[in-house]
């Protein structure tokens, strides 16, 4: 990871990532975020020009820093929408814990900060797109259960995996990770399967 964080550019994003985590949900300023990079805030304004496009470039600096186009190979490279659906889940919700730090942070502010908003909806938009694919994967191989449309069925997927039922399950319940998997997947292909 520290051989990526070698431009400015990289600075500002880790050391807004860290904010994020760090802060639990303040609002973390633009001053703020120089201030950690050790840069000016005209230097920050020149990679950035608002707060609202560094929020959203930091989320997806967490998932290049993680390298998460390599960990969606096996669910789009799926042979079945059963398949995909599995994946999905593997990934999705094996990836939360990671991004949970700057979840948590995005959820606690969304509601009283716009840019937050826009950088939460950016992400969660990207999960919903990752539960259509499966959705329309199992409709495609008429395996879609009955009842549900596509739109009605990814709903269900995208709030089923919703980062708020992972963090009551793990943290307010105590599951642990392999547990939640488990029954993400069978509640999962229970609802949206056809037998």
């Amino acid at each position: 990871m520290s051989s990526k964080i070698n431009s400015t550019r990289d600075r500002i994003l880790l050391a807004t990532l860290n904010l994020l985590e760090a802060g639990g949900g303040s609002a973390v300023r633009m001053s703020d975020i120089a201030k950690a990079a050790k840069i000016s805030r005209q230097a920050l304004y020149l990679h950035f020009p608002n707060r609202a496009e560094l929020l959203v470039a930091t989320t997806r600096y967490l998932d290049e820093l993680h390298e998460i186009e390599g960990k969606l190979i096996e669910s789009r490279a799926a042979n079945s929408g059963i398949e995909r659906l599995s994946a999905w889940i593997n990934f999705w919700g094996g990836y939360i814990p990671t991004v949970y730090g700057v979840s948590k942070a995005l959820l606690a502010i969304k509601d009283s900060d716009e840019e937050a908003m826009l950088a939460w909806n950016d992400r969660m938009h990207a999960v919903r797109h990752g539960c259509a694919a499966a959705v329309s994967a199992l409709k495609d191989d008429g395996k879609l259960v009955v009842g549900l449309s596509e739109a009605e069925a990814t709903d269900f997927l995208w709030t089923l995996l919703s980062v708020r039922n992972w963090e009551m399950l793990r943290k307010d319940c105590g599951w642990t990770q392999d547990r939640y998997i488990e029954v993400m997947r069978s509640t999962a292909a229970a609802a949206l399967v056809s037998s």
